[in-house]
């Protein structure tokens, strides 16, 4: 702060702190403008206590001089609106009426004390705002209680004295009825009326008194001596009532044992009834009782059978039925193992198999396509002449074919021959037996030419025994051998 008002008091150059300063004032002056006016607004609102009336008078609108709240709240504008309050405290005023001319011209005294207080209704409350607002209680006591006498007065004399000293409930409705009427023009209302006593100078009230009195006296005495009178009479009729009630009690009594006699018989043959009954119901009851004991112990038997049978079921497949189960699996799974291990195991043979088959077949397409070249070969050395080629490749293989030939008797065994040889002039060619045994044994293997001619192919001239035919077409004897 020193140093802002040194800057405000020296120089040119302080003028920037100095506007700041001054603007700082003036938020300082606008906050407790605001919270000034927050609080007379917050003042302004009037909350209306239980006990009073809160009377909002100038500007209220609506074509009313006030508003009147009772038991609420209500924000009271500034300049334009006020208010007051209107005490709803209880007022009681002493009434003592005198000579009040009844309808018969009698003047009474009637001293009573009324009960009045300033009324919650909209429509009487209204009144009240308009008329009591800013009077004291002494004068709201003395405008009400001009009004009550007037209308104390009207209501005496509309009624005899004897009406009034009698029927006092219909003068204190009468009184009310006028009353109110009158109190609420004002906006006030009746609470309490209190007649105290009612009385006149000339004594005609205190006469009735009298008179009813005497009145009474006298009812009082003749009731006396009828009473009396009716006490002998009654008291006469009385004993010969008795007279006639004791014998006719007596032969009440009488036919009253007789019938109580046959009440106790007939309620005794009832009871009996009624036991024989009871007890048949009971017994039956007992019966039925225990057949539903039985049929219930049944029934918690065959209940605790099938928990028990269950049970055993569940011991019986948590012990059989699941490890049986459990082999199941095991073997399923295991000839699933050996079914795909031979699978495997067949379909590596297979492919062995084919393997094999394929190399076979290869070595002997080889073979053939070899021994195809070589008869190729074959026949373009034979010139190209088939049967040429086949008796080159007979020529090859004659000496194994002779070789096969020949040990086709090698292998006989022959332990013992006996030969009953009668000796060469037997037989037509003029050999022995023993020589025809031996030459039949070797023809019995098939000659070359058989063997050939089976083949479809022919076997050489040479190979034949025949000569060969030379180029000067010189034929030669067929048939001959060479031995």
């Amino acid at each position: 702060m020193k140093s802002i008002l040194l800057q405000m008091d020296f120089g040119a150059s302080s003028g920037a702190p100095v506007e700041g300063f001054a603007s700082l004032i003036a938020i300082g002056f606008a906050i407790l403008f605001i919270f000034i006016l927050i609080f007379s607004f917050i003042k302004r609102y009037k909350r209306c206590p239980s006990d009073k009336i809160l009377v909002v008078y100038g500007k209220v609108g609506g074509g009313e001089s006030a508003k009147c709240i009772h038991g609420g709240a209500s924000f009271i504008w500034p300049v334009i609106q006020d208010y007051e309050y209107l005490d709803l405290t209880p007022i009681s005023i002493e009434v003592n009426l005198v000579n009040a001319l009844s309808k018969q011209n009698i003047r009474v005294n009637v001293p009573s004390r009324f009960t009045i207080g300033i009324s919650t209704e909209p429509g009487v409350m209204q009144n009240a705002a308009e008329r009591l607002l800013g009077l004291g209680l002494n004068e709201i006591q003395d405008l009400s209680k001009e009004i009550i006498f007037g209308q104390l007065r009207l209501v005496v004399a509309s009624m005899d004295i004897e009406e009034i000293n009698s029927d006092r409930d219909k003068f204190l409705a009468n009184i009310s009825n006028g009353v109110e009427v009158e109190l609420k023009k004002v906006g006030l209302r009746l609470i309490n009326v209190n007649i105290t006593d009612i009385n006149d100078e000339s004594g005609y009230i205190e006469a009735l008194g009298k008179e009813a009195a005497a009145e009474a006296i006298n009812n009082a005495r003749k009731s006396v001596a009828e009473r009396n009178r009716d006490g002998s009479i009654g008291e006469a009729e009385a004993v010969q009532e008795q007279r006639t009630r004791v014998a006719d009690a007596d032969a009440r009594a009488v036919e009253g044992e007789n019938t109580a006699k046959i009440q106790v018989a007939n309620s005794d043959s009832l009871r009996r009834q009624r036991e024989a009954e009871a007890e048949r119901t009971a017994i039956a009851s007992e019966k039925v009782q225990r057949a539903k004991a039985l049929e219930e112990a049944y029934a918690a038997e065959q209940q605790s059978e099938v928990a028990r049978a269950e049970r055993e079921r569940a011991f019986q497949v948590a012990e059989i039925v699941v490890p049986a189960e459990i082999d199941k699996q095991k073997v399923e799974i295991s000839a699933e193992a050996d079914a795909e291990q031979t699978r495997r195991r067949a379909r590596g043979e297979a492919d062995a198999i084919l393997l094999r088959k394929q190399a076979e077949a290869q070595g002997l397409y080889e073979v053939l396509t070899k021994q195809a070249q070589g008869l190729d070969q074959i026949v373009k050395a034979a010139a190209n002449n088939p049967k040429d080629a086949a008796l080159l490749l007979i020529a090859d293989k004659l000496p194994e074919l002779v070789k096969i030939q020949a040990e086709a008797i090698k292998n006989i065994k022959i332990d013992k021959v006996t030969v009953w040889d009668g000796g060469a002039g037997s037989n037509p060619n003029g050999k022995g037996s023993t020589a025809n045994f031996l030459s039949g044994l070797y023809q019995s293997v098939p000659p070359l030419q058989d063997v050939f001619n089976m083949a479809g192919m022919e076997l050489p001239a040479y190979l034949k025994g025949e000569e060969v035919k030379t180029d000067k077409n010189v034929d030669e004897a067929p048939g001959k051998d060479k031995g």
